[in-house]
């Protein structure tokens, strides 16, 4: 008999002959035309289905693209296994001959060649031995729930980092019982979880200074919730959630996250800098990842921005600096098109490490500026675009930038002040140098 009881609509799921094709359980029942009862599946990736939700014009359920939904006998859907299943599964379970064929290098004549990992037996007892293990990958290996609390702490009491990405984890008290079981963790990936909008009751979380949150789903207003059990945190990741705007609950600015040094946007759907500006009163933070969204221009927040911003939350102070303490701004594969957004960079107290490539004004063949170009016009910038800037570099391109200016615009000094302002008040002298 088909157990069919065990689905439910919304229920996470994987292929029971691949634990990495994952999707969401979006109808149970019968199907016109077809014997029995059928599983109708959404997965992630696209092209993992057959259609897009309906069968010869009847549609059971509303996929999220043309072939992303397929229909499926409840045996061959897999509800996942327990945390301390997939860390038996990964670490305690032995190579088979299968495996081991599969180890091998391609010679000059393009022939198998095997492959024997020297110490394998070492290694493999030494990760077999739980109490030991202070780091653990179980990836796509279906894990949805915690499994029985008491045999987590037991059997991985030391476990520093644990990676659970792509796996079939929905519930926040879940992820919350595994934390509470395992005090040393300070590292925790939940990337590819699609995680649930209800976060209430999550206990405190006060070894973890490293959450990955890539592609879970989850909305700032969830990040300003999470921000209540997270004490210590040091590095947030967010990419891939379609974020589209900052909503802070309490403030026009963000508050808390006093530890906060990284905080990953990349790939959202980020497109106005007021967003951004929202970010401004985190003083410990460093490091501010913003490629692929979809930013136009940037600017340095006024005296007149800074008080609206801060005019009615009682910790502002005369000595505030927005961005005090930012070091590194990624902005590649935007749409930032204007010079006023690259001179604004200046502005930023400490801001020494930044990425550009990919924007239409840093890119030469669409327009854009050439990079001796952008190391002149930005005049503490350490690292552009991945790359050190060496003293050697940074003397040569601002004086082959001024000798470009003084060669197109020696005649009209009024233009000069405007489009280049670092000419007058830094760089004229270097020629003479």
């Amino acid at each position: 008999m088909e157990q069919t009881t065990f689905f439910t609509l919304g229920q996470r799921v994987h292929s029971s002959t691949d634990p990495r094709r994952v999707g969401t359980v979006k109808f149970v029942g019968n199907v016109e035309g077809y014997s029995g009862t059928w599983v109708g599946v959404d997965w992630d990736n696209e092209g993992d289905g057959k259609h897009d939700g309906s069968i010869n014009g009847v549609r059971y359920l509303q996929g999220r693209s043309q072939n992303s939904a397929s229909f499926l006998r409840p045996q061959n859907l897999s509800l996942g296994i327990s945390l301390l299943q997939a860390l038996k599964l990964r670490y305690q379970s032995q190579s088979t001959e299968q495996d081991e064929d599969e180890m091998y290098v391609l010679s000059a004549s393009n022939k198998r060649v095997s492959v024997q990992l020297l110490g394998k037996d070492k290694i493999q007892d030494k990760l077999s031995r739980f109490e030991e293990l202070t780091s653990a990958s179980i990836s796509y290996l279906g894990v949805s729930t915690p499994g029985d609390p008491a045999e987590i702490s037991a059997s991985v009491p030391n476990l520093k980092e644990l990676d659970l990405m792509g796996n079939l984890i929905t519930d926040w008290k879940d992820v919350g019982t595994i934390c509470e079981q395992l005090p040393h963790l300070v590292a925790l990936n939940l990337s590819n979880n699609l995680m649930t909008q209800n976060i209430t009751g999550l206990p405190l979380l006060k070894a973890i200074r490293v959450l990955v949150l890539n592609s879970t789903g989850i909305n700032w207003s969830q990040v300003e919730i999470l921000e209540h059990s997270l004490p210590v945190i040091e590095e947030l990741h967010l990419m891939g959630n379609n974020i589209s705007s900052i909503k802070p609950t309490s403030s026009s600015t963000v508050q808390g996250f006093d530890s906060l040094r990284l905080l990953n946007l990349e790939d959202n759907c980020l497109a106005e800098w007021d967003e951004i500006l929202k970010l401004s009163q985190l003083k410990s933070l460093e490091q501010l990842y913003l490629n692929k969204n979809k930013l136009t221009c940037i600017f340095y927040p006024d005296k007149n921005k800074i008080q609206e911003f801060l005019s009615n939350h009682e910790s502002c102070e005369e000595s505030y600096f927005p961005f005090q303490n930012l070091r590194c701004l990624l902005l590649g594969s935007n749409e930032i098109n204007d010079l006023a957004s690259i001179d604004s960079l200046n502005t930023f107290p400490k801001l020494i490490d930044i990425r550009f490539s990919d924007n239409p004004i840093a890119d030469p063949g669409r327009g854009g500026l050439p990079r001796f170009v952008l190391i002149a016009r930005l005049a503490k910038v350490e690292m552009l675009n991945g790359s050190e800037i060496s003293a050697r570099e940074r003397k040569e391109s601002e004086i082959r930038y001024v000798r470009l200016v003084m060669s197109k615009l020696l005649d009209n000094p009024e233009e000069i002040n405007c489009l280049h302002p670092r000419y007058h008040s830094e760089m004229c002298g270097l020629i003479s140098r």
